[in-house]
């Protein structure tokens, strides 16, 4: 179940997406007119909206969503593998891929999707273990970047870590412990981004299979930004450095 204006609205004109049910607020389905008009025109099969109060909305939802007057029932998006991404990157000169090592919010996670698309990234990476579902919570937090920026699941972060290396991929995992920042490093060509949980970090065999480890140049008196912050930062460079 999906909620808010840009999830909704982005997996309303998605056509790998099968919607079933369209609940809205009537002020709200004014606000989602131009995609559902999108949707008309690409000739997708939608259901019509059915309008009702918000109330009934945050009946349905867990305490707190900010729906903003809009709930989707809608199928998951295909999934997508790995070495799909592998394919795909391999007639590309220059790739940036997110991986995440244990990385568990899925606001965080949602907002590392955002970024990823913001940024040029063609896929976030993480376990099967340890990782959120693709929530409405994560999707509402990846504000639609879910539909365009592929989630791949894994089973071996330290196999799909060789795997990237041995398709080309410079795996750099990002920890305050790296001698050099990303800028010092001169990323080019494909690049695959590797980020630990808050606190733990990366796991020692994780860092073990990346070829650098690099570090944020924070000289602030808080030495270290919440995951899905240090992702923007170094998504934003590693598009920069392009």
């Amino acid at each position: 179940m999906l909620f808010g204006l840009h999830p909704v609205a982005a997996a309303w004109t998605n056509p790998d997406r099968r919607c079933t049910r369209l609940l809205a607020t009537e002020g709200a389905l004014a606000s989602l007119a131009d995609a559902i008009e999108r949707a008309k025109a690409a000739g997708l099969e939608r259901p019509k909206p059915t309008v009702v109060e918000r109330t009934e909305l945050d009946r349905l939802l867990p305490p707190g969503a900010v729906h903003q007057g809009l709930v989707l029932d809608a199928s998951p998006l295909p999934e997508v593998d790995l070495d799909d991404i592998v394919r795909q990157g391999s007639l590309k000169d220059e790739d940036i891929i997110v991986v995440l090592d244990q990385v568990t919010d899925p606001h965080n996670v949602g907002a590392i999707l955002r970024s990823a698309a913001a940024f040029g990234a063609s896929a976030v990476v993480l376990p099967d273990r340890n990782a959120p579902e693709m929530t409405g919570t994560l999707a509402k937090s990846a504000s639609g970047a879910a539909e365009v920026v592929p989630l791949v699941r894994i089973v071996n972060l330290a196999r799909s870590l060789t795997e990237l290396r041995e398709a080309g991929y410079w795996c750099v995992g990002l920890d305050e412990s790296g001698g050099k920042t990303l800028a010092q490093l001169g990323l080019k060509g494909k690049v695959a981004l590797v980020m630990g949980a808050e606190g733990s970090g990366l796991r020692r065999l994780t860092m073990e299979r990346c070829d650098e480890i690099a570090r944020l140049p924070t000289g602030g008196p808080i030495g270290s930004l919440n995951v899905s912050n240090a992702a923007a930062v170094s998504l934003y460079e590693l598009a920069r450095l392009r």
